[in-house]
């Protein structure tokens, strides 16, 4: 449908059920079909033989994609960064193909897929402020990712911010007057360390990673929002990593300030969001200077509007932003309980399967996660992401993990993790692997890396590397490139 009042409807949220243009076109026939939901069968993929425990909860663009390894052949990729990045939802790369032909500049356009483009971006607010529980007056302020959105919020935060030092960089560095808390051995010490932080000297804000990109524990979200406003403070939720495997309700946390990214939430089109209250978001100051952002423009002076659009200038990221929606969408159809009780399931087994490695240290926080393998408490303590990072007893994790690449086909990630305060206190080493899961993760990938990880442990890589700028690679590399030309 299309509404010519929507965007005035959606601008202050409420979460209120509507029709929106997605459904409308998902209706189509010929859409329909694309938008099936694709129960993922990898058993006759080479090198795929199933172990028992689950498979791939979701269908991921990169189901069933073969690399090429060292000395020729192929393997089936085995994805353990999504962490950093998640593939497209295969109903998310089908919902973009679809939409695409209705594409069109947003808002005053007056042809049918202006129109259409507009309406699906306004929807997209609906069912972003529907899938966080945002509040009937939060504002949802499209970005381009999670460092973007905590950077606008930054901007319009009215004195001090508090920070623990195992955030990410993009929880960080943005704050203009930043106070710092170092992360106690438990989390119960953390949250006394940051209430006694907040009451020696008032801040407007405590904002924090709802989980660790480098551990996976998890903060209890609530009870630090609870510490924050008894103190007077606004909370902040860094949900980069929590959003995909969490569900997160702002009303029911009490958050007053969510931030996410599509690329972690198997929509890597280049959108994120800001979610939350709009008084300090319409006092501060426009975040881009351009179109769209104002009411009138003189020559001696701007008249600035409120809302969304003071901070949405120039012409939106409208396929990234429905990609976004219909990610949320989609975590929403798989279910909370099926989500948690999948990757519960696989962090188990990969955690087993870590501690029984001779040489390797997994790096965490607090002393009190670890009950999250088990199971979590009513209190949120113990909760943990399917993510772990390790380090070695000897030998390089950088070189590890080129190896598990180029020569096993399995992705992971080696470093610091944009984390560097935090690892420099928690680790022994200079540098880590990280392994993390997702949707479209199963039991035979974690026992695909477990497998590898033993062999080059024992026995080293069977090709030579080279250590670049660039970290470690193959001294002759003879994996050919795809090719995407015509």
């Amino acid at each position: 449908m299309i509404v010519s009042e929507q965007r005035a409807t959606a601008t202050r949220l409420g979460a209120r059920r509507v029709q929106t243009v997605s459904e409308v076109l998902d209706a189509l026939p010929a859409a329909a079909q694309n938008d099936v939901a694709i129960e993922v069968d990898v058993s006759d993929v080479p090198g795929s033989a199933r172990s028992a425990g689950p498979g791939p909860l979701a269908a991921l663009a990169d189901a069933g994609l073969e690399v090429p390894v060292l000395g020729g052949g192929l393997a089936r990729h085995v994805n353990l960064d999504i962490a950093a990045s998640a593939p497209a939802f295969d109903v998310v790369a089908a919902h973009v193909a679809r939409v695409l032909p209705y594409y069109a500049s947003v808002h005053r356009g007056t042809g049918y897929p202006s129109q259409v483009s507009t309406s699906l971006v306004e929807d997209a607010r609906l069912v972003v402020a529907r899938h966080v529980g945002a509040r009937d007056d939060d504002l949802v302020v499209f970005t381009r990712n999670t460092t973007d959105a905590l950077n606008l919020l930054a901007r319009a935060v009215p004195g001090d911010t508090v920070v623990l030092d195992l955030e990410h960089h993009a929880n960080l560095l943005p704050w203009h007057s930043r106070r710092v808390v170092e992360a106690q051995a438990t989390i119960t010490d953390t949250l006394d360390a940051l209430d006694a932080e907040l009451a020696r000297r008032p801040a407007a804000l405590l904002s924090v990673t709802g989980a660790s990109n480098v551990t996976g524990e998890v903060l209890p979200i609530g009870l630090l929002a609870g510490i924050a406003h008894a103190r007077g403070a606004r909370i902040a939720v860094d949900a980069a990593q929590l959003l995909p495997h969490r569900r997160v309700d702002l009303v029911a946390s009490g958050v007053d300030y969510l931030a996410f990214s599509g690329h972690k939430a198997y929509a890597p089109y280049g959108a994120g969001a800001l979610v939350g209250r709009a008084d300090w978001l319409d006092s501060a100051p426009a975040y881009l200077a351009g179109g769209g952002a104002v009411d009138t423009v003189r020559i001696d002076g701007v008249d600035w509007k409120h809302g969304v659009e003071r901070h949405e200038a120039g012409t939106p990221n409208v396929v990234g932003i429905v990609a976004l929606a219909r990610a949320l969408a989609e975590l929403e159809r798989l279910g909370d309980d099926a989500r948690r009780d999948h990757e519960h399931a696989l962090t188990v087994r990969l955690h087993d399967g870590l501690a029984a490695q001779p040489g390797v240290r997994v790096i965490r926080s607090f002393a009190d996660t670890a009950a999250g393998l088990a199971g979590s408490d009513d209190a949120g303590l113990g909760d943990r992401l399917a993510i772990a990072t390790i380090e070695l007893e000897r030998g390089s994790v950088g070189l590890l993990a080129a190896a598990l690449g180029a020569e096993h086909g399995i992705s992971v990630r080696a470093g610091r993790f944009c984390a560097h305060p935090f690892f420099e206190r928690a680790a022994s080493r200079s540098n880590g692997l990280r392994a993390s899961l997702g949707a479209g993760s199963s039991a035979d990938d974690v026992d695909r890396f477990l497998a590898a990880l033993a062999s080059l442990i024992a026995d080293g890589p069977a090709h030579a590397y080279e250590r670049s700028h660039g970290g470690w690679c193959p001294r002759v590399d003879d994996r050919p490139r795809p090719h995407f030309g015509d």
